[in-house]
Parts: structure tokens; C-alpha cells; sequence
């Protein structure tokens, strides 16, 4: 399920779409599968539902999943789900190498760290 951290600077609707992104990656939410409609998912999370709503339709705006009237939402096929799914993560990836700019990180340093990923494993920064 998804777990919301309150204490996070991120959205709590962006925690939302991201708890629902990994299900997908790990498979937990399978494609078509239904999602909990928005007043039950808000009522799970104790949140309100617009904040769910907002996840659902940022998330339906992404292709990562699709609503039908009057029946619910559901997880886009797999086929069209993995590009889709790659451009979420490339967003992503675009917005917070922005922010480690505004820190003054060097692109240097971040490919220094996604070569270090790419290696298969975590970079020590315990030596920092």
C-alpha cells in the first residue's frame, strides 16, 4: 500500500502518484487492473479526495492509466505502459537534476553518481 510521509517537502498528491507508479513497477497493480475509486482510496490514506483525484488525473494525463464513466480506473496496458512509463521516470529525473543544480551540483558529479548506479550499486556517501 501506499505509505505517505508527512513530513516530506514533496505533495502529498505527488506521493500519491508515486506510491501508485512503484505498485505498477513491482507489479503489485497489474494492467487493467482496477484502481479503488477516489473516495475509497482517500478514505484508506485518510487524506482528502481531492488529493487523490488530483494523482489519478496527473497519472491519466501521464498514459499510466485511463478512466472510463461511470466504471472506474484502470492501469494502462502493459505494451503502452512501458514508454509511458520511462518518460514519467525521465521527468522525474529532469526535475530533480534541476534542483541539484540550484544546489550548485556539478554535472560532473551527477554523472558521476548515475555511472556509479549504472555499476550496480549505491554510491558511499558516508566519506562526504
Amino acid at each position: 500500500m501506499i505509505q505517505l510521509n508527512y513530513r516530506d517537502t514533496k505533495p502529498i498528491y505527488e506521493q500519491v502518484k508515486d506510491g501508485i507508479l512503484q505498485m505498477i513497477y513491482t507489479q503489485v497493480l497489474s494492467p487493467e487492473e482496477k484502481l479503488p475509486s477516489v473516495r475509497e482510496m482517500a478514505s484508506r490514506l485518510a487524506i482528502n479526495p481531492n488529493t487523490i483525484s488530483r494523482a489519478y488525473k496527473e497519472l491519466e494525463q501521464e498514459g499510466i492509466l485511463y478512466t472510463q464513466s461511470g466504471i472506474g480506473t484502470f492501469v494502462n496496458k502493459e505494451m503502452e505502459l512501458q514508454d509511458k512509463m520511462t518518460e514519467s521516470l525521465y521527468q522525474q529525473f529532469d526535475k530533480v537534476t534541476r534542483q541539484l543544480f540550484l544546489y550548485s551540483v556539478t554535472p560532473e558529479e551527477i554523472n558521476e553518481r548515475v555511472q556509479g548506479l549504472a555499476k550496480g550499486g549505491l554510491i558511499d556517501d558516508s566519506s562526504k
